[in-house]
């Protein structure tokens, strides 16, 4: 049997240039691949895939009032004891699965291995079967069972999507000690290291199998979105990905947002935002969270892992299954701006007491479905948690599945240090962990973004066929020599526009839910026709607008360096009293570049005032500590009459790394106002793209950029 390190990988995603497809029972795609091609491992195994639909939770869904519009929609199969392998009352086994999935054609698996020693120290709901020592037990009893059923050469054609041990490592990040929401049983699973070892032999012997991709479970941005936790994070995740034989080439991704209501997205307000010079990451709810939701925390963290020395090549994975937070309650615009905490609770969409809740969410909504190569490094939008399947029990009820009863589940409880002592939103009368729960789903499909209507679309609006105008003004506001950034005027609808699909020479691209998006992982000097098109909540989709022609910039650098600059503007005013940018350095050659011989230039022009600076890191994959920052002069050259040079302490940057983002800003010392919008090395993208205009130095030499 091959291993993972033989398998050669493909390059993953040219930043969600493939279409994305929806899976399901629904999707139009080719029958499965033959098993002479079957072997062949991809990229993405949720392109062109039609997805396993469980008929044991499709029938439970069925039976509800608006359930059958969305029963036919893939989902994730837990395996969250032993017995499960064989089948539990209502649930048929693994193998009765598998064998399920090849009747119906599908040609992609999904299943949650979920069964850990001491599971879930942090979440009495979810206590597992297995004692914090079991190890054994664990892999003799569960891994190496599902392993040999799973590697069955009945199911070769099958690409097995695996997510591994949710919860599990982030809690030995967050709760193993020295923190308001740490247990002891957290601190003796991270003493005896059963976590990383359990996780590591999941990894290795499943990863053994040629046709299973692994994907480990990451927490989400309400977890880990501060710096004091992610790159903690990450390093106990390499930990784990490389114990018990395991080695990153057994990972192909990780997935946020597992069995949690995190919003997907939320439109209304930015991290960048600011309230009569308050951010929003002061805000009670964003707590100085760099994140507001969970599509950039994903991505944020992608970059990240690759930094730390995962496989340039890992996707994401987004669980939408319960954040849509729709309905009546869900806001239209962000909040007044009386003060940053009403202009945030007044526009976020995610509409929990606090983003630490977790069980049975009042008000949530189903969310976007389940989606292939939605966003830039996505690998697909899932549903981990099928709807409908409860959270806890709401109430002491005795199980024979080592299931405990955690208050967090219990509506009256006032909460703890890990949800800031909040009321704890859970609705009541809700039964045992992953058993079903009527009235959870029916408030799940009430409350669904995209809203479902009755015919089984989910899309919404029963009896809208109206589609929305086509969108006008295209236009190009920058472009460097790998990115283009694009605006248009907003589309009319008789129900309202729920988004923009923009297409590159005819292929869809990527989706926004404003009237901009920046298309990234461009080549220099060539030309390309953009055209965009505006949606409605009922699935309907307007005419394409004019295409316009955007040729990219020559591309940067006058020597042979490795090493290229990317950037994205943090800053949503040109002209406040600070200049904000995030940088990262990818290392695009084939050997490691020693960062200490590094420097960066991005050339401005300050204005009038005063001709002293301030300068801060705010944050660094990589640490602050290691970033050095000053301004010098630059001479009179038009919107570069000085630059920010961003150093490097120490460290080497390996082939093919990234050093992940570096977020910087600088201020005048009299806090006066700069006009960045003439500035050198400016642009507008919001996300990163090669950056032509900051110039990079080795050793002395420009490497990377042209120079004012």
């Amino acid at each position: 049997m091959s291993t993972r390190g033989t398998i050669t990988h493909g390059l993953r995603r040219r930043l969600a240039a493939v279409s994305a497809l929806a899976l399901g029972a629904a999707m139009a795609v080719a029958l499965p691949a033959t098993s002479a091609s079957a072997a062949a491992r991809v990229d993405n195994p949720y392109v062109g895939a039609k997805a396993y639909v469980n008929p044991d939770w499709s029938a439970l869904a069925a039976a509800e009032p608006g359930g059958a519009a969305i029963a036919n929609t893939p989902a994730f199969v837990w395996m969250d004891r032993i017995a499960a392998i064989e089948g539990t009352e209502g649930k048929r086994s693994l193998r009765d699965h598998l064998d399920t999935a090849l009747a119906q054609g599908a040609n992609l698996f999904q299943v949650v291995i979920y069964d850990l020693p001491g599971r879930d120290c942090a979440a009495l709901a979810s206590h597992g079967e297995l004692g914090p020592t079991e190890l054994d037990r664990y892999k003799n009893e569960y891994i190496d069972p599902i392993s040999e059923i799973l590697a069955d050469p009945a199911y070769a054609d099958l690409r097995i999507v695996t997510i591994i041990e949710p919860d599990s490592l982030p809690n030995l990040v967050t709760n193993a000690g020295g923190t308001a929401g740490s247990t002891e049983d957290c601190a003796t699973m991270k003493a005896n290291g059963n976590y990383e070892k359990g996780v590591g032999y999941a990894l290795h012997t499943l990863g053994a199998i040629p046709n299973v991709y692994n994907y480990i479970d990451a927490a989400h941005h309400g977890w880990l979105g501060w710096d004091s936790n992610m790159a903690p994070a990450g390093l106990e995740f390499k930990k784990a990905a490389t114990s018990e034989g395991a080695t990153v080439n057994d990972v192909s991704g990780f997935i946020v947002n597992t069995a949690n209501y995190s919003a997907l997205k939320e439109p209304n307000i930015k991290i960048t935002d600011s309230v009569n010079g308050t951010t929003v990451r002061q805000s009670k709810w964003v707590d100085w969270n760099y994140y507001v939701d969970e599509l950039t925390f994903a991505q944020a963290l992608r970059t990240q892992l690759v930094g730390q020395g995962f496989n340039s090549n890992i996707g994401m994975l987004i669980d939408t299954a319960r954040n849509g937070w729709g309905g009546a309650d869900r806001p239209t615009s962000a909040g007044p701006l009386t003060s940053v905490d009403d202009y945030v609770n007044g526009g976020r969409v995610d509409r929990r007491i606090h983003a630490g809740n977790w069980c049975n969410q009042t008000g949530a909504g189903i969310g976007e479905r389940p989606t292939s190569a939605p966003e830039p490094g996505i690998d697909a939008y899932v549903w981990a948690k099928p709807p409908g399947e409860s959270d806890g029990n709401s109430e002491p009820e005795d199980n024979d599945e080592g299931k405990g009863f955690d208050r967090m589940c219990d509506p009256t409880y006032t909460g703890n240090g890990r949800n800031g002592n909040s009321m704890s939103g859970a609705l009541p009368n809700a039964p045992v962990a992953g058993h079903w729960f009527s009235a959870q789903f029916q408030e799940l499909v009430k409350n669904a973004y995209p809203p479902i209507d009755g015919s089984g679309n989910p899309g919404g609006g029963d009896d809208d066929t109206q589609a929305p105008t086509a969108p006008t003004g295209v236009t190009a506001t920058a472009k460097t020599s790998g990115s283009v950034s694009l605006s248009w005027t907003a589309s009319t609808d008789d129900t309202g526009v729920t988004g923009y699909d923009v297409y590159r020479d005819g292929v869809k691209v990527g989706s926004s839910a404003t009237t901009s998006y920046t298309d990234s992982g461009l080549s220099a000097s060539t030309a390309y026709s953009y055209t965009v098109k505006a949606k409605d909540a009922a699935g309907n989709v307007s005419a394409a607008s004019a295409a316009l022609s955007v040729t990219t910039s020559a591309g940067g650098g006058t020597g042979t360096g490795a090493l290229k600059v990317q950037y994205k503007n943090t800053d949503s005013s040109a002209t406040d009293n600070q200049i904000r940018m995030g940088l990262q350095l990818v290392n695009t050659g084939s050997s490691p570049v020693d960062l200490s011989t590094v420097k960066v230039r991005y050339w401005f022009t300050p204005e009038a005032g005063a001709s002293t600076f301030g300068t801060a890191c705010d944050y660094a994959v990589i640490g602050c500590g290691n970033v050095t920052l000053g301004v010098k002069s630059n001479g009179s050259a038009a919107g570069a009459s000085h630059y920010l040079e961003v150093g490097f302490g120490s460290g080497t940057l390996a082939a093919g790394a990234s050093t992940g983002e570096i977020q910087l800003r600088m201020n005048k010392s009299d806090w006066s106002n700069f006009n960045e919008a003439d500035d050198y090395s400016r642009a507008t993208n919001t996300g990163y793209a090669d950056a032509s205009k900051i110039g990079l130095y080795t050793a002395g030499a420009l490497s990377w950029g042209t120079a004012p």
